[in-house]
């Protein structure tokens, strides 16, 4: 079926205004492909809000269908760098300006949010007491750690529920954790670095294969709850609010990875 626009609508404008404020980008250091922000503008108007993961092809068409006119995502159009706007970057230009569709993107301003964040998100839902901000870079700590004993099978799976997916754990550190630190996304290539801050156990999204004995040698469990899955609760959670505040219908465009 096709959606129609909703007959509300808002000034672009006052929506990215509100999203920078929010986000505090101008403050948040990112790598440089993230162009945090409105990264495609349209005509001037929003009616219906999106949220995705990845501003890929498969996601902007599904946004395209849906009417969507701005869409909100955790990873924006320019990851790969400066490149000719031919191929998969023209076909997803094309889509977005045929939409009329306006994409805004934030990325480590997202994940470190104490509100609105992937990182405090899932530790609220986990039931960590007390969090503290773990996992410095660029110039901010974007995860959090909390004493959180539990046993780490229990803590596998009821990361599984929340992600809704498969959860890898390497057993490398205590059969019950003690100290728990959470970076979304990518960040298992770092495991030294959450050690040396501290935790007994790493959750992350993924990492490279080395991560395994890295983990082993270091004694440190680490938990693979998927890159993807642990990237939606930013987006949704923001998505939520905006249609809160302005009345406007929002969706999530779902695009799983399985990574």
């Amino acid at each position: 079926m096709t959606m129609q626009k909703s007959g509300h609508s808002l000034p672009l404008a006052k929506v990215v205004a509100e999203l920078e404020k929010l986000l505090n980008h101008a403050a948040v250091s990112d790598w440089p492909q993230a162009l945090n922000g409105l990264q495609v503008e349209n005509s001037g108007r929003i009616h219906r809000i999106g949220a995705a993961v990845d501003a890929c092809e498969a996601t902007l068409a599904q946004a395209a269908a849906r009417k969507i006119d701005f869409l909100l995502v955790h990873h924006g159009l320019f990851w790969s760098g400066l490149q000719p706007v031919a191929g998969p970057a023209y076909r997803k230009l094309k889509l977005a300006i045929d939409a009329d569709m306006a994409i805004f993107s934030s990325h480590l301003p997202l994940d470190c949010h104490s509100k609105f964040g992937n990182n405090a998100l899932l530790a609220k839902a986990l039931g960590f007491r007390k969090p503290e901000p773990f996992f410095f870079e660029k110039g901010s700590f974007i995860g959090l750690k909390s004493r959180f004993a539990m046993d780490r099978g229990v803590l596998q799976k009821k990361l599984a529920a929340l992600v809704g997916g498969p959860v890898k754990l390497i057993e490398g550190g205590p059969e019950r954790t003690q100290t728990v630190g959470i970076a979304s996304g990518g960040a298992g290539g770092d495991l030294s670095r959450a050690a040396a801050e501290g935790v007994d156990t790493f959750i992350t999204g993924e990492g490279p294969h080395w991560a395994y004995t890295a983990a082993e040698e270091l004694g440190v469990n680490l938990i693979f709850a998927g890159h993807y899955a642990t990237e939606t609760f930013g987006v949704k959670a923001l998505a939520a609010h905006l249609s809160r505040k302005y009345r406007l219908p929002w969706e999530f465009i779902d695009h799983p990875t399985g990574l």
